[in-house]
């Protein structure tokens, strides 16, 4: 007979830790679940002091990774595997070695004794505070695998956004260093061969040429000066907005770029109403939410404020739809729609259906941005290179006039 340590939760959500003798861990556990508990560690006195600590590697955790963990864990806690060894099974087997690792000191911390969304508190970097709510409501209520799997619903469905914006820039990106290198290229090495050139020949150069060759002389002479001084601009301009006045006026500035600003909203929008409909479907209260959603949006100061404001008029008494509507960055429909939902009862699935209408505007935005952007670019800069080597030839055109006579 062996002695194990286990904590369990019961129907009613309290925590509940304790140990019992059994024959080995599958009869432990057999006979917890056999009195309705859902377990969330259980493991051997013997074997508790032998938990390595894994320390949290410097690596970066990706979105990708968090929705496979969340895939494996579910299915795990679904399987009636014990939270601590299906947590541990998955720090061992982790492909990516950082999520391996923060994944090992949260094993440590639920083996002795912690909840698990307090242990996964402990590492912001990687688990946010969507993730910490939706296990803590998981943990309450006693469903924490369901609630894992619409954590993983969440996490995929802002990750396929971001991979659709990523798909729609990498083109253009690409596009445009390729052909600002070919224009530095022939501005810094080519141009200023054929000034010489023209000086030798004390040509009467055409306006185009003269200012082609200024701006290549400029560019070649202060070269290193206009690296040092974008630097320089690009660190001032990140310290400006790490500042909260300084991300406030970006925030505002970026809004109002003509075809960026209303895109940015957008998926802001459909990241809100997403997390929305994910919390309050896992039991997390309306306040809750939208105090999770205000932690969530700390790089959008606009946002966070509108839900900080909406999150004290909700406290005050007042309705939800109301709440967003005073905070005037909410379109009518969303705030009528969450009236409906009010009405109905039904507000996370009236949120569901208008995050997945803000998703299919994302996407057709996206998709158009695409279709627009290339031959805009191909066009834009060809007529630049086009410019430059005319503004080379026409000088090369008198010099063949000059010979021929």
């Amino acid at each position: 007979m062996g002695k194990f340590i286990y904590t369990v939760q019961d129907a009613q959500g309290t925590v509940t830790t304790g140990h019992l003798e059994a024959e080995d861990e599958d009869q432990a556990v057999q006979a917890l679940q056999g009195k309705g508990l859902f377990i969330l560690s259980i493991q051997s006195e013997q074997t508790k002091s032998g938990v390595l600590r894994r320390q949290a590697s410097t690596g970066t955790v990706a979105g990708r990774d968090l929705v496979f963990f969340g895939e494996q864990i579910a299915t795990l806690l679904a399987g009636g595997v014990p939270l601590v060894r299906a947590l541990s099974l998955l720090s061992e087997h982790a492909e990516n070695k950082a999520l391996g690792a923060v994944l090992g000191a949260v094993t440590k911390e639920v083996s002795a004794g912690g909840a698990l969304h307090k242990a996964l508190e402990k590492h912001p970097k990687v688990f946010d505070e969507v993730w910490v709510s939706l296990v803590q409501a998981g943990e309450v209520s006693g469903q924490l695998p369901a609630v894992l799997r619409q954590i993983t619903a969440y996490s995929e469905a802002q990750e396929g956004i971001k991979s659709k914006m990523i798909t729609a820039v990498a083109y253009p990106a690409v596009l445009f260093t390729m052909s600002m290198g070919v224009l530095g290229y022939f501005i810094i090495f080519i141009v200023p061969v054929f000034a010489g050139i023209f000086a030798d020949f004390n040509l009467e150069l055409p306006v185009i040429t003269k200012i082609i060759l200024l701006i290549s002389s400029i560019v070649t002479k202060y070269f290193v000066m206009m690296i040092v001084a974008a630097v320089g601009a690009v660190l001032a301009f990140r310290a400006y907005i790490s500042t909260p006045a300084g991300r406030l006026t970006w925030n505002h500035v970026v809004f109002k770029i003509p075809l960026i600003g209303p895109l940015v909203k957008n998926i802001n929008i459909e990241r809100l109403l997403t997390t929305m409909s994910t919390l309050i479907k896992s039991g997390v209260s309306i306040l809750n939410a939208v105090s999770v959603l205000e932690g969530a949006f700390r790089k959008n100061l606009i946002f966070q404020n509108a839900l900080k404001k909406a999150k004290n008029e909700i406290a005050s008494g007042r309705s939800i739809a109301d709440s967003f509507r005073k905070t005037g960055i909410f379109p009518g429909m969303v705030t009528e729609m969450m009236w409906m939902g009010e009405e109905s009862g039904k507000l996370p699935d009236i949120i569901q259906v208008l995050s997945k209408f803000y998703q299919e505007q994302i996407d057709q935005f996206l998709r158009r941005f695409s279709a627009m952007i290339d031959p805009i670019l191909v066009v834009g800069i060809g007529g630049i290179i086009a410019v430059i080597v005319m503004s080379i030839f026409m000088p090369i055109f008198q010099l063949s006039q000059i010979g021929a006579k």
